[in-house]
C-alpha cells in the first residue's frame, strides 16, 4: 500500500486543523472521499481540473468521525483541490489555490475571476493524488 502524507496545517477559532492524504490500496475503492476526524461538523468543496480548466463543487456537509465520498468515479487527474468550512463559515481547511465557491449548493466551471462572475473567492488545498484512482483525505483537529 501506498502512503503519502500532504502538510497542511490552518487556524480555525478555537480548533486548529490538520490535513493529511492517504492513498487507497488498489482499484477497489475508486474515487474520492473525505473523512471528518475533528469535533466540528465539516463543508467540504471540492476542485479539479475540466474542460474549462477547473471546476469546483459544493457542499457536502460532513459529521464528526464520518467520510462522504465526492467523487464516485476512478480518479483520473494527478492533483485534486479541497476547502472546508465549519457551520460557521469561517475556514478550516484552507491553501493556496485559488477557486470560487457559492454560499448554497453549487457547480462553477473556471476558477478566474470568481467576484467579477458573481462567485466567492476560497483558497483550497492541492492534493497530488500521485495518479491514484481512488484517495480518501482525512481532516482532523489538531491537539493544541
Amino acid at each position: 500500500m501506498r502512503k503519502a502524507v500532504l502538510a497542511m496545517v490552518v487556524a480555525s477559532v478555537p480548533a486548529v486543523f490538520a490535513a493529511m492524504a492517504m492513498a487507497q490500496a488498489g482499484d477497489d475503492a475508486p474515487g474520492f472521499r473525505v473523512c471528518n476526524q475533528s469535533f466540528d461538523v465539516l463543508n467540504l468543496a471540492v476542485g479539479q481540473p475540466s474542460e474549462s480548466g477547473f471546476s469546483t463543487r459544493g457542499w457536502w456537509r460532513i459529521a464528526p468521525n464520518q467520510c462522504a465520498t465526492l467523487i464516485r468515479e476512478p480518479l483520473t487527474a494527478r492533483y485534486l483541490y479541497a476547502f472546508a468550512t465549519d457551520v460557521f463559515g469561517k475556514a478550516v481547511l484552507a491553501g493556496a489555490v485559488q477557486m470560487c465557491v457559492e454560499p448554497r449548493r453549487f457547480v462553477i466551471d473556471g476558477a478566474a475571476d470568481c467576484l467579477v462572475r458573481g462567485y466567492l473567492d476560497a483558497r483550497f488545498i492541492e492534493i497530488d493524488t500521485g495518479r491514484a484512482k481512488g484517495w480518501t483525505l482525512f481532516v482532523a483537529a489538531r491537539p493544541e
